[in-house]
């Protein structure tokens, strides 16, 4: 269940002018005092926000902190490790001023303070700005999403947001496979010995193809050797990183070299993206090293030329006399530690809708694993 919660809006009115973050929070602390006593036992978080110019802050509020201890009961002792809090922290800090009238239905990608070695991602990991349903979203890890509730609460070192929804920090690829559903891809990846590999490469865009993918060409994966399935999966796996937004800037852009060498060619048709004759269902999932794109079809790095039906609902396999199998490959074994639903967010966000967090999500689990040591 969502919870909207809405701070006063008379107090924070006083701040329009620009005040000290402290006094911000000290003048909110009905609704921000549990960011607030989180923030006192991590002085050197504190000593950097009050320093800080021209950033923005994600505040989330009591009823924030409030839904994410009853998803995860462990949060609370998790908040209790300070290398964790302040990487939590420190993903809710955006470099650059960026006031409500800044989100549109076109994403803007911005940088956050987590960096290395909790991100792999060049100028820090990102969150995902976007006005959905004329509502200012921010879509963090495992395309969570957060409401703004109360926006333009300006200090003197830039602006705070107050969200709804804790932000999910971004997994490894592998962690965002399993936990998402795309377990024949988390299987595979198993299987072949690549999942250390692909964990620890930096600045990517990972087309991932979905259970349904995979079982469209089961029939044929037996015959397969492990280096034919490590060529196949290294072509997904493109240098840089490219979120929707870049895509649809072209009709038509090469991608590469891919881990296995070869390019990819992604083609924008009636609003829609491609990936050789594979369609984009699930854009700008976060990874801690980048971005996944889930796509409806696995690629093909002997069939670079393959090119895509717009009108079709599915697209065809890309490998030729493929024969499909009723349950997904690759999966046995294969197990999420939780359940992520990612929210479904229209390549064009206006008039899009968005999904809620679910009940069984657990925000903080994905951060524990990669931030406590």
């Amino acid at each position: 269940m969502r919870l909207l919660h809405l701070l006063p809006l008379a107090p924070l009115a006083s701040y329009v002018s620009a005040a000290a973050l402290t006094a911000v929070l000290a003048a909110n602390n009905a609704s921000l005092s549990t960011l607030s006593t989180l923030l006192a036992t991590v002085p050197d978080v504190v000593t950097m926000l009050s320093s800080a110019q021209n950033i923005t802050i994600l505040a989330p509020s009591n009823d924030a902190f409030t839904k994410l201890m009853a998803r995860n009961p462990n949060s609370a002792q998790l908040m209790q490790n300070p290398r964790l809090l302040t990487g939590v922290l420190q993903y809710h800090v955006l470099s650059g001023k960026i006031p409500s009238s800044d989100f549109s239905t076109t994403p803007k990608f911005a940088s956050s303070m987590l960096t290395t070695p909790f991100a792999n991602v060049t100028g820090g990991q990102r969150v995902e700005l976007v006005k959905v349903n004329n509502t200012a979203m921010i879509f963090s890890g495992f395309k969570q999403g957060s409401m703004v509730s109360v926006a333009d609460v300006m200090f003197d070192g830039g602006v705070v947001h107050v969200v709804d929804t804790v932000l999910t920090v971004p997994a490894t690829p592998s962690d965002t496979a399993v936990d998402t559903g795309l377990t024949s891809l988390a299987g595979a990846l198993t299987a072949v010995q690549l999942v250390d590999a692909v964990d620890a490469l930096s600045d990517v865009t990972i087309f991932a193809p979905s259970n349904a993918a995979f079982a469209a060409i089961g029939g044929g994966l037996g015959a397969l050797s492990t280096q034919d399935i490590t060529g196949i999966l290294g072509y997904h796996v493109v240098q840089g990183v490219k979120f929707s937004s870049d895509l649809l800037q072209n009709g038509q852009i090469t991608l590469g070299p891919t881990v296995q060498g070869g390019n990819v060619t992604v083609r924008r048709e009636n609003g829609q993206l491609f990936v050789n004759s594979a369609k984009i269902v699930l854009a700008d999932v976060l990874s801690t090293n980048g971005v996944v794109h889930v796509i409806d079809n696995v690629l093909n790095p002997s069939n670079t030329t393959a090119t895509p039906n717009p009108s079709a609902t599915t697209q065809s396999p890309a490998f030729g006399g493929a024969s499909a199998v009723a349950e997904a490959p690759f999966t046995s074994g294969i197990s999420p530690t939780t359940t992520f639903v990612p929210a479904t967010v229209p390549l064009n966000a206006a008039g899009g809708a968005f999904a809620a967090v679910p009940t069984a999500a657990l925000v903080l689990g994905a951060a524990a694993a990669m931030l406590v040591v």
